[in-house]
């Protein structure tokens, strides 16, 4: 690495309003491109935003930074482009000529127009990919009280949905019906969304996966829900004031359980139990998921997914255990193969399932705070079958 006599400064690049590492960084949101400079300054670094002029009173007044200024502060000697993006590289470009910055770092999300214009000046550009990453997985006290929040706004949409699916009535086919109509995946759906946006939450499409369908994990669910099959309600909204993320799946049956759902259902709590048990800093996210497939392999089930020539009742887990989250809801670490030595504060989703091509699939999800000695559970809410 170039030491700090070398005049070595750290660049980011980035729209705060939906990328989350440079939000995160200066706690600061606005929807057009911004630059953050890391400049050399009496032993350390002086940060310096690069914005819109029109934003910059804003900025004074929140962004994490100690100095904001906009690109004509900076214009070179050819003047600015009239492409914003472009002129925002630029003026980073200068700013660092004109400090004497030699070696500059960026993150791995640094855009490679802005990479462009400083090695135009003369300065040699380096990529650290694990800039930031860390610190990031690391949330602190507010940060947990924000994803302590967004979770039980989630565990009420997820109490919405199972509720709402359970206590259906069934038509003699077997569709569910409520208030008087099919009741459909996208009709939960829209339950779901409705009341997120009464709690002032933005919802991506939620899960909600019923019947055979259900067994491609990322299946989102569409057409007639029906009595007798397992339904997946898998919910990860964002708080529209803090961008915390909830993340919280349940399984739910209406009507009559079939024993090989309950049976598959059991083996998913004792699955996540066993990864759970492991969890605590410096245990790696692979030991946490190596956990959870052994539980998985000692009930009888299987790991991976099915091959060409593997019967409809092959029995599996096909995905990691979880993964971190915050600001984005997938974010490091994984827990999964290859997974990293788990750090404190660190808040994951623990969310093993099973997955059966005439069936469908249980999965259950909750989100944990990593501890010295083991983790806080975030939720509050039942893991049961039956909702009504």
């Amino acid at each position: 690495m170039t030491s700090v006599s070398q005049r070595l400064a750290y660049v980011a690049a980035g729209i705060p309003a939906t990328q989350s590492i440079i939000y995160w960084r200066i706690g600061f949101s606005v929807g057009d491109q911004v630059v953050l400079l890391e400049l050399p300054k009496d032993g350390g670094f002086e940060s310096v935003l690069i914005l819109r002029d029109i934003e910059m009173d804003r900025a004074r007044q929140f962004a994490r930074v100690d100095r904001v200024a906009c690109p004509a502060d900076f214009a070179p000697a050819g003047g600015l482009s009239g492409d914003r993006e472009t002129a925002n590289a630029q003026a980073a470009a200068e700013c660092l000529r004109r400090a004497g910055v030699t070696h500059v770092v960026g993150d791995r999300s640094l855009p490679l127009l802005v990479v462009d214009q400083i090695r135009r000046v003369g300065i040699d550009v380096a990529c650290d990919p694990d800039r930031w990453v860390n610190a990031r997985r690391q949330k602190t006290p507010e940060e947990i009280a924000h994803l302590r929040a967004a979770q039980r706004v989630t565990e009420g949409a997820i109490l919405l949905a199972c509720e709402t699916i359970a206590r259906a009535s069934a038509r003699a086919d077997g569709v569910l019906l409520h208030e008087g109509s099919p009741l459909t995946s996208e009709r939960v759906r829209t339950l779901i969304d409705r009341w997120l946006l009464d709690q002032g939450f933005v919802n991506p499409k939620s899960i909600i996966a019923g019947g055979p369908g259900a067994a491609d994990c990322h299946f989102y669910g569409y057409g007639e829900l029906r009595t007798g099959q397992p339904v997946i309600v898998d919910i990860f909204p964002r708080d529209g004031r803090t961008r915390y993320n909830g993340d919280c799946t349940r399984t739910v049956v209406h009507g009559d359980i079939p024993d090989e759902v309950k049976r598959m259902h059991a083996a998913v709590r004792a699955a996540k139990a066993a990864a759970e048990s492991v969890i605590k800093v410096g245990v790696t996210g692979e030991a946490v998921h190596r956990a959870t497939v052994q539980a998985m392999l000692d009930a009888g089930y299987g790991w991976g997914l099915p091959k060409a020539d593997s019967p409809l009742s092959y029995c599996a887990i096909t995905h990691g255990t979880g993964h971190g989250i915050g600001i984005d809801v997938h974010e490091p670490p994984l827990l999964d193969l290859k997974g990293p030595a788990l750090l404190a504060g660190e808040a994951l989703t623990v969310e093993p399932g099973l997955y059966r091509r005439d069936i469908g699939g249980v999965r259950i999800e909750d989100m944990v705070i990593v501890t010295q000695d083991g983790f806080e559970n975030l939720n509050r809410l039942g893991d049961e079958l039956s909702w009504k």
